[in-house]
């Protein structure tokens, strides 16, 4: 089930302090076949209630802080992206490469946003950087031909699946022995001690460093969670590897961020390493192996360390080396299939993949830290977008169960839902139309209590803008997605109630000018309601603990 209950025993929480956790709940929000909202509240929830409960562990408190989870603040953060507006401009979320194409047998999704991955792609295809001519070339080939081939150039390219043809690939039969959240004890380190906190705000994190090695959206939202609880984030990238800017001020609140090269700048790494409490890496499985940068080899050098990592398609199995994207997991996983419409595949009404495995990494960090205070032990904490994937067709019956998972009836979705969406002309659910829940109108939103925060001047003021309007969710028109679905959904729609998502929404001043932002949806009684600080420029920090 996609609840918070199957979260929180995922990262191994004391089920009696599900009672501190009340919830509300939008039907409205985020609206899809699948369960998003549901998985959506449950990351979130469980991480906020392992925030809660490092809190009053540093605090000295019996009890553990309540918890609210509201629907609309947590689907309005699951599309943070589309509400970001940096000195009044908005963000374009995809390059034109990176969409849904035709083949000679079904449909392929490909990811170029970034120069180096456009490069190879048009590299792998033979042909120059035009949309026309990738369409032409893709048009007379295999899916699946063409997945091979753009993989061994190091591009990305997925042919679409459904769940079932998922459920039959050797990927999703490792996943399914594998948890949720894979947590680990890597030695027998002492005991974690903790300096108490105070209470204005309550910050579980203020003190710990955190060594942020992640990119993208997934990695980048666990360490501005970490970043909000009052953790030190030094986000740490190669000078040759910039990230796209605003992906980069996005998920950047809270942190600092330094270049360093790994192989010449390898002393100040390591002056950096013996000192952090927290690594968290978001690199395919095995590129950080040749920097001593497996979990066992940071823990040998840093005892009592929390080691987090996250991966495409997890760290096991036939693909466990691919490069992955969200937008690629859904559709390798079945999930384009059944949001599909009219025979073309569809998307979530987020990226709900990334951001969900954000939190859930979140929350597993916290939890190790707490656990690390009873009985010590440098731990690891792993987790990857296909196994949430998994977890979201789970909730829906549409895949195996996995491990770890509490009892109780999955969701079902409508009669014909989940069917192949390949081939023109036939509706993914016989109707060509979402069921009824996903269509019902929004409740009413109810305002945040609390004050935004604790930015500089002016900073922290709720803006009642309601985002960019855009085409409606899960449907490409014909000539299949000139944009890509980030800009088809309507950000208002996917989180916000009937007064629009202006609840949730915030204004700063920082680095990067005047910059509107999603309020954080990890809140407890007593803890902070805005970040620290607002993003600076990729790479603009010294690489030091402050």
């Amino acid at each position: 089930m996609t609840d918070i209950a199957s979260v929180w025993s995922a990262v191994g929480g004391d089920p009696a302090l599900l009672a501190r956790v009340s919830a509300v709940e939008r039907p409205g929000v985020l609206p899809a076949r699948l369960p998003v909202r549901d998985l959506a509240r449950a990351c979130v929830g469980a991480c906020a209630l392992a925030a809660a409960e490092l809190g009053a562990r540093r605090a000295g408190d019996g009890e553990v802080p309540a918890v609210r989870v509201d629907d609309g603040a947590v689907a309005t953060a699951f599309v943070s992206e589309r509400h970001l507006l940096v000195g009044g401009r908005a963000p374009e979320s995809f390059a034109p490469l990176s969409r849904f194409w035709r083949t000679a047998d079904g449909w392929l999704r490909t990811h170029a946003n970034y120069p180096h991955h456009r490069a190879r792609l048009l590299a792998a295809l033979g042909v120059a950087d035009d949309p026309d001519a990738v369409a032409q070339a893709l048009a007379e080939r295999s899916a699946r031909e063409v997945e091979e081939t753009v993989y061994a150039a190091g591009g990305l390219a997925v042919a679409l699946r459904t769940p079932g043809e998922w459920a039959a690939h050797g990927q999703a039969a490792a996943l399914r022995s594998r948890p949720l959240v894979e947590l680990t004890r890597l030695d027998a380190s002492p005991a974690r001690v903790l300096t108490r906190v105070g209470r204005d705000p309550l910050l579980p994190a203020a003190g710990l460093r955190v060594l942020d090695l992640t990119r993208v959206i997934a990695g980048p939202v666990a360490t501005r969670t970490l970043a909000l609880l009052g953790a030190d984030v030094l986000r740490v990238d190669a000078p040759w590897l910039p990230e796209l800017p605003d992906q980069h001020a996005d998920t950047g609140f809270g942190k600092r961020s330094a270049l360093l090269d790994l192989g010449s700048d390898r002393d100040l790494f390591e002056e950096l390493l013996t000192t952090a409490d927290v690594v968290v890496t978001g690199y395919r499985p095995g590129a950080l192996d040749r920097f001593g940068l497996t979990p066992r080899a940071i823990a040998a050098r840093r005892p009592g360390v929390v080691v987090a990592e996250l991966s495409a398609w997890g760290a096991y199995g036939p693909w466990d080396g691919r490069r992955g994207f969200d937008s690629l997991v859904q559709v390798a996983t079945g999930i384009a299939a059944v949001e599909g419409t009219e025979g073309r595949p569809g998307a979530l009404p987020a990226q709900a993949l990334d951001h969900g495995t954000g939190y859930l990494l979140a929350a597993g960090v916290l939890r190790a830290l707490t656990g690390q205070t009873d009985e010590g032990g440098s731990r690891l904490v792993r987790v990857a977008l296909a196994r949430t994937a998994a977890w979201l067709l789970e909730g829906a019956a549409l895949l195996p169960e996995g491990p770890q998972r509490p009892p109780g009836e999955a969701r079902r979705l409508p009669e014909g839902a989940g069917q192949p969406a390949q081939d023109a002309g036939r509706p993914a659910d016989g109707t060509g139309r979402l069921p009824e829940e996903a269509t019902r109108p929004p409740q009413r939103a109810e305002r945040l209590p609390g004050e935004a925060g604790r930015l500089p001047d002016g900073a922290g003021r709720p803006t009642q803008e309601t985002g960019r309007p855009a085409e409606d969710a899960g449907r490409l028109p014909e000539g299949a997605g000139q944009s890509a679905e980030g800009n088809r959904q309507s950000a208002e729609g996917a989180g916000a109630g009937v007064g629009g998502p202006g609840a949730w929404l915030a204004e700063a001043d920082g680095p990067l000018g005047r910059v509107r932002y999603v309020l954080p949806p990890v809140t407890f009684a007593g803890g902070p309601r805005d970040w620290a600080r607002p993003p600076g420029s990729w790479g603009a920090d010294p690489a030091r603990w402050e």
